[in-house]
C-alpha cells in the first residue's frame, strides 16, 4: 500500500504505534504532488525541503495530539507565517503575513505539518478563476471556491485540508470531487487572520477522505467534547430529507440521487421522513446574497482605495454597491435569517439531521465556472453545521453529494450522524 493512500486517522494511529514517520508519510504526499499536480494544479505553494524539515522535527518530538505529525493543505486566504498568502489576487504576488491565522496555528501547536497552500477563486469571492481541474475528470471544475483544498484531499495529494464558506465554497468543492467537507457552526473556529468576504457568513471549513479524518479536526477545534467517534446504529437514526425551496434549481440526475440516498437509509433501517420547509424559508438564499455582497464593500474597500488599478472590476463592483443594497435590507435580511434559525431548530425535534443536496449536480464541464453555491447558501445564512457525504454518482459518473444538517453548537451529533450515514455509502474517498 502506498503510504499517500492512508487517511490521517489512520496515519495518526500507525505513528502513535511508532509504526509510521511524519516523514515518510508527508514525503508520500509530497512525491504526490510532484506527479500529479502540473495537471491537477490544486497547489500555489509546496516547499518540499522545509516541509520535510518540520516533518522530521515532528518526529524527534514528544507526540503532542492525534494529529501530530499529519500534513495538511491550507486555503490560500488565510494566513501562514512561513509560506506565501497570495488570495489569487495580483495585489498580494508574494505576499507573506509573517503570522498564522488562528486555524493554522491550532493545528501547528497540536503537531500537525504545513504542506502546501492551495489555490483559490481570488480573495474566495469573485474575480480571478483558480487553476485547478477536477481530479475525477480534469475537463471539469473541482468547484469554489475552496478548489484546491477539495482538489488535493480527493486526488491524494493532502490527507486533510482547510478551506473556507461564505455561500458554498466548502460543501460545493466536496460534493463535485466527491469527499468529505464540513462547513462547522458559524464562529466556532475563529477567523482570525483569514480574508474576510462576509462578516455575517465567513465561516472555516474542514477537509477529509472519511468521517474519522473529519473527526481529528473537530477534535483540534474543540467542536466535540468525546474522546473517540462513535457512529450510531442506522437503524436508530430519524433522518428528515428536505427538497428545499431551489429544488427546481437541480438536474433531474440530483434529485434522482437524493431520492436515492434516502431509499438506501430506508433499506438500512433508518426512519425517513419528508420535511417540507415553510414558505418563510423562501426568501433565505435572496437574503444571504444581501449579507455576502453587502460584506465585500467592506471587506474589499483597502484594496480598492489603495491598488484599484491591480483590483478585478467584481471587486470594485461590490465597494461601490452596484448592486443598490440599502440600509433597510440589511435589517431585514438579518432579521429575516435570526427568525429562520429559531424556526429551523424547533423544526429540527426529534430528527437527527437534514438531508439534502449539496449541488445542483455533477461539477460543470471546463473551468469559467466554478458551480453554484444554490443548496448551500440557506444553511450557511443560518450558521448550522453541514457535512457532504460523497458516494453517489449523476449521470456520466461524477460525484452528486448529498449533505446532512443539524442544529448550531450541534457539530458532534453531525459527525456521529455522518459516520453512520457514510457508512450506507461505502465511498472509497479518492480518485480512481
Amino acid at each position: 500500500m502506498e503510504l499517500w493512500t492512508l487517511t490521517a486517522a489512520r496515519a495518526s494511529a500507525l505513528m502513535a504505534e511508532g509504526k509510521l514517520s511524519s516523514e515518510d508519510y508527508t514525503r508520500a504526499f509530497l512525491d504526490r504532488i510532484a506527479e500529479r499536480d502540473p495537471l491537477i494544479r490544486a497547489y500555489t505553494w509546496v516547499d518540499r525541503q522545509a516541509t520535510l524539515a518540520w516533518a522530521r522535527e515532528r518526529d524527534r518530538e514528544p507526540r503532542r495530539s492525534p494529529l501530530h505529525g499529519i500534513p495538511f493543505g491550507v486555503k490560500d486566504v488565510i494566513n501562514t507565517r512561513d509560506a506565501p498568502t497570495q488570495h489569487n489576487s495580483p495585489i498580494y504576488e508574494g505576499h507573506r503575513p509573517g503570522e498564522d491565522a488562528n486555524c493554522v496555528a491550532v493545528l501547528r501547536a497540536l503537531g500537525a505539518v504545513v504542506l502546501g497552500k492551495t489555490d483559490t477563486l481570488e480573495f474566495a469571492a469573485a474575480g480571478r478563476k483558480p487553476l485547478t481541474r477536477n481530479p475525477r475528470n480534469p475537463a471539469h471544475t473541482p468547484g469554489g471556491s475552496s478548489s484546491g483544498s477539495g482538489a488535493a484531499v480527493a486526488d491524494g495529494m493532502a490527507p486533510l485540508a482547510l478551506g473556507t464558506q461564505t455561500g458554498g465554497s466548502t460543501i460545493r468543492p466536496a460534493s463535485f470531487c466527491g469527499i468529505h467537507g464540513m462547513k462547522p457552526t458559524y464562529g466556532r473556529i475563529s477567523f482570525e487572520g483569514v480574508k474576510h468576504y462576509s462578516v455575517h457568513l465567513d465561516t472555516v471549513g474542514l477537509y477529509g477522505r472519511c468521517t474519522d479524518d473529519l473527526w481529528l479536526l473537530a477534535q483540534a477545534y474543540r467542536l466535540t467534547e468525546a474522546e473517540r467517534l462513535c457512529a450510531p446504529s442506522v437503524a436508530d437514526l430519524r433522518i428528515a430529507v428536505c427538497e428545499t425551496p431551489v429544488w427546481s434549481e437541480a438536474t433531474d440526475d440530483a434529485q434522482a440521487a437524493l431520492h436515492r440516498a434516502a431509499a438506501m437509509l430506508s433499506q438500512a433501517g433508518a426512519r425517513v421522513q419528508a420535511l417540507v420547509l415553510p414558505e418563510s424559508f423562501n426568501t433565505l438564499v435572496a437574503q444571504q446574497n444581501i449579507l455576502m455582497h453587502e460584506g465585500g464593500r467592506a471587506a474589499f474597500l483597502p484594496e480598492y482605495l489603495g491598488a484599484r488599478s491591480k483590483l478585478h472590476d467584481d471587486f470594485a463592483a461590490k465597494v461601490e454597491n452596484q448592486m443598490g443594497f440599502h440600509a433597510a435590507q440589511m435589517r431585514e435580511a438579518l432579521d429575516g435569517v435570526a427568525a429562520r434559525r429559531v424556526e429551523f431548530e424547533q423544526l429540527m425535534g426529534g430528527f437527527d439531521a437534514v438531508l439534502t443536496l449539496s449541488s445542483p449536480g455533477e461539477a460543470p464541464l471546463g473551468l469559467h465556472t466554478q458551480g453554484q453555491a444554490t443548496f448551500s447558501r440557506m444553511w450557511t445564512a443560518m450558521g448550522v453545521p453541514c457535512i457532504n457525504i460523497p458516494g453517489l454518482t449523476g449521470k456520466t459518473g461524477l460525484p452528486v453529494g448529498v449533505q446532512l444538517i443539524q442544529r448550531r453548537y450541534e457539530d458532534e451529533r453531525l459527525l456521529q450522524v455522518a459516520a453512520a450515514v457514510s457508512s450506507v455509502f461505502t465511498p472509497d474517498g479518492l480518485s480512481p
